[in-house]
């Protein structure tokens, strides 16, 4: 969900150990992708992709006068890269970077505790060319106007300095070069975001067209419930206006992972996830006046749902902002009473799952110009980066509106887009149980009746959730995985993205995703995890996290129980 509610919380990452100004790259090749200039180079290949002969390349699409969205692309490295599909990967936020969903969920390469490159085996681009794009711009690597700075540690604001060097009065390791803080460049609402995120495909596939003929994927998580239906929609509207120069987007799936689609359907499932029925892991966070409380503030007279309702009929900025920040008071209570990591019930905060080790990595000089990075990369800040775009969305509301995004679902699967909607079952923030009743909603031909859910079958023979798939809709629920399903069930995820992209049935590959399919099982899945893997002290750091026992792995003396 919204990235802004993390920073407002106090709990925004800013980059690390900087004290340092990024000069502007001067050894990339600029080319016309279709009626958009391409920025790029080709990337070491110590840089994160280590399979010999697959190639990366990264760099910028100029979308507009003073936007340039950063992409970071990846050849297939089991398939002829020129004959694989091409898969977009999108974070949420709004305002979080795809480089996040890079190095810490599906990406080919992972940087540990140490600051190592570490290869993924699990990587998506084992079955797909794959692109991450840092958007809107101002995010992540993606900027306006490049400024050299410093971060105030008290304020969270990015204060700009004159000249090429970092003044005495700077706080240590603090400064960089940052994007401009300028709010009319950056996007403030999904609608607003979808125009870039398609011109940045248009001149992708104009530079590179060998990589996207064989049909492209959408895949996008969290506030990609919002993004993800949005964008794919844009798309096929602009393939049907067929405008001069541009390039036919062959659009054939769309996978969203621990998506946020209506908040008038999910804001109240906080309490269904945490009262009743609550979770699956046997963890009870509110006593009965908590309870009571929680009841009321979504479901009082006046409160939550009636806010979302008033803002998804009267359409205002100010209604829907004010109705956004009262759900989000609700739901925060969790943070405040458990301590725990909302993305990861499991978990008390702060929890180091998945790592953010590679915002260093990211933020050193060599990677910097190994990838034409023009700025320092910044996961989250008050005033600029994904701090500017969260705060743009927030002025209008976006995260407490629905958009349509069934309807627009229920369209995608008519023209003939896959749809697959995957939940982690340990993911409080978009949890599984209001994802469930958004699919319900949905209500895809043959999924509330005809469907059932079955086991997903992987190659090492667990169980590590079910699936429940009528025609070319699915919804999965991942056992024991938190927010970034990708990184706790690296198997489960990979078998359902490359499944999805086949046109297979997710829950064993063996059928086709046609018309009549249907899975076959129980109406409700009835699993029913148990505490065994809640933890009762903070984890450390140094730990990471096994993805066969569902718990941390810990260096001598690491807490992790």
């Amino acid at each position: 969900m919204l990235l802004s509610k993390l920073a407002a919380a106090g709990a925004a990452f800013l980059p690390a150990a900087l004290a340092q100004f990024v000069p502007a790259p001067t050894d990339l090749t600029s080319v016309l992708g279709g009626n958009y200039t391409v920025r790029y180079k080709e990337v070491p290949s110590d840089i994160c992709e280590t399979t010999p002969n697959v190639k990366s390349y990264s760099g910028y699409v100029d979308v507009a006068p003073g936007q340039h969205i950063f992409f970071w692309f990846f050849e297939a490295r089991n398939v002829d890269p020129t004959t694989a599909p091409l898969t977009i990967w999108l974070d949420g936020g709004p305002g979080d970077p795809s480089m996040v969903g890079l190095f810490s969920n599906n990406g080919p390469c992972w940087v540990d505790y140490d600051g190592n490159l570490r290869y993924n085996q699990y990587s998506w681009n084992n079955v797909s060319n794959m692109i991450y794009i840092d958007q809107p711009a101002q995010v992540g690597l993606s900027y306006t106007g490049p400024v050299n700075g410093y971060v105030d540690p008290d304020t969270g604001f990015t204060v700009t300095v004159p000249g090429e060097s970092c003044p005495d009065y700077a706080p240590a390791d603090s400064c960089g070069t940052f994007s401009d803080g300028n709010s009319s460049l950056t996007a403030n609402s999904t609608e607003a975001a979808a125009p870039n995120v398609w011109r940045t495909v248009q001149g992708f596939m104009g530079a590179f067209p060998h990589y996207a003929s064989n049909g492209v994927h959408l895949s996008t998580l969290s506030y990609g419930g919002h993004y993800g239906p949005i964008f794919a929609a844009y798309f096929q509207a602009q393939n049907a206006a067929n405008l001069p120069g541009t390039k036919h987007i062959d659009l054939r799936s769309l996978s969203i992972t621990n998506g946020w689609f209506d908040p008038r359907i999910q804001y109240p499932a906080y309490y269904n996830f945490t009262v009743s029925p609550g979770n699956t892991y046997d963890y009870h966070p509110f006593n009965a006046t908590t309870a009571a409380q929680l009841h009321n503030l979504y479901y009082g007279p006046g409160n939550c749902v009636a806010k979302l309702h008033d803002c998804n009929t009267r359409q205002t900025n100010q209604v829907c902002s004010d109705a956004d920040d009262f759900c989000y008071a609700a739901e925060s209570i969790f943070d405040t009473v458990t301590g725990r990591d909302e993305y990861d019930l499991r978990q008390l905060s702060p929890d180091p799952f998945p790592p953010t080790t590679f915002v260093a990595y990211l933020n050193t000089p060599r990677v910097q110009k190994a990838i034409a990075a023009y700025t320092n990369f910044s996961y989250a800040s008050t005033n600029l980066g994904a701090g500017t775009t969260a705060t743009a969305f927030g002025t209008t509301g976006d995260d407490a509106r629905d958009l349509n995004t069934t309807a627009t679902l229920r369209a995608l699967l008519a023209q003939g887009v896959a749809v697959l909607q995957l939940h982690g079952d340990a993911d409080y923030n978009c949890n599984w149980r209001g994802g469930e009743a958004v699919a319900r909603a949905l209500d895809a031909p043959g999924w509330t009746t005809g469907a059932g859910y079955e086991n997903l079958s992987t190659a090492d023979g667990a169980v590590h959730g079910v699936v429940k798939q009528a025609g070319a809709y699915s919804f999965a629920r991942v056992y024991d995985a938190g927010h970034s399903v990708p990184f706790y069930k690296p198997l489960a995820a990979l078998t359902m993205f490359a499944r999805v992209i086949r046109g297979e049935d997710i829950a064993t590959g063996e059928r086709r995703a046609g018309a009549g399919y249907r899975s076959v099982g129980p109406g409700r899945s009835g699993y029913v995890n148990g505490n065994s893997t809640i933890q009762g002290d903070v984890t450390d750091p140094r730990c990471t996290y096994d993805v066969r026992t569902n718990v941390p792995d810990c260096p001598d003396g690491g807490a992790g129980g």
